[in-house]
């Protein structure tokens, strides 16, 4: 049986690392861990985590600030791994760095985000976009969104670089899952988790840590991404904890 193949992106820590880690975890899957330098110990490390019968890890480059970044990651996969097609990508590169009111936001830090959360998602979409038609199945394409991007039911804190970043991708995974009728594309809600990027936000805003444990979010959604279906959750984001809203 050909093994069930996925991408991720960011993969080198947090929720991406252990998101890696479940799916080696797991017979026959080919898991490729997509980020900005596998030359890192940090990536380096993933070569340690254990790996069940028929799986295996594949790194590759790529750095969501890097316009043409993606489209060389899936050159290398095609011309040097000989992958000619995915099952899943998960678009899990992300920021978050500042949390200013609008009256105070620098246009450069919301570029900064709208660069990473937004082009960098919208760049592995269209690179990954024709290796995930050729999937048996039905292909899955899932950035990680937030509630900090919804525009009514708004957290009552000051976010104004990431949240609009995440409003704007809110609408690409929208607009992906209508134009594309064969991908399932919706929006993971990972939840405030305890991961660098997640405490250090929490600091930000004056609480110790993030509510939210790694090992709870990524087990939900390893979970959930098991049952996954375009009807059911096409075009909505879906919660750690299976929780389903519409994206608005």
């Amino acid at each position: 049986m050909a093994p069930k193949i996925i991408l991720i992106s960011g993969a080198a820590r947090g929720l991406g690392k252990g998101l890696v880690e479940r799916y080696l975890a797991q017979p026959n899957h080919l898991v490729i861990a997509a980020n900005r330098n596998p030359g890192s110990p940090a990536s380096q490390t993933l070569s340690q985590l254990p790996v069940a019968e028929g799986s295996r890890l594949v790194v590759v480059k790529l750095d969501a600030t890097v316009d043409t970044d993606a489209a060389d990651a899936v050159k290398e996969l095609r011309e040097k791994h000989v992958i000619e097609h995915l099952d899943v990508v998960i678009a899990n590169a992300g920021i978050s760095s500042v949390w200013p009111a609008v009256k105070d936001v620098r246009i450069e830090d919301l570029d900064a985000h709208m660069r990473v959360n937004v082009y960098g998602v919208v760049t592995l979409y269209q690179a990954t976009r024709e290796m995930l038609r050729k999937a048996k199945g039905e292909p899955v394409f899932a950035p990680m969104g937030s509630s900090a991007g919804f525009i009514t039911g708004q957290l009552p804190i000051t976010n104004a670089a990431y949240g609009p970043s995440k409003a704007a991708l809110h609408w690409f995974v929208v607009r992906i899952n209508a134009e594309d009728e064969w991908l399932n594309a919706f929006a993971l809600s990972p939840g405030w988790v305890q991961t660098e990027l997640g405490n250090n936000g929490a600091r930000g805003l004056g609480l110790e840590m993030a509510p939210v444990g790694l090992e709870e979010s990524v087990d939900g959604m390893v979970k959930m991404l098991s049952r996954t279906s375009k009807e059911k959750h096409g075009g909505k984001t879906v919660a750690y904890d299976g929780d389903v809203s519409n994206l608005k």
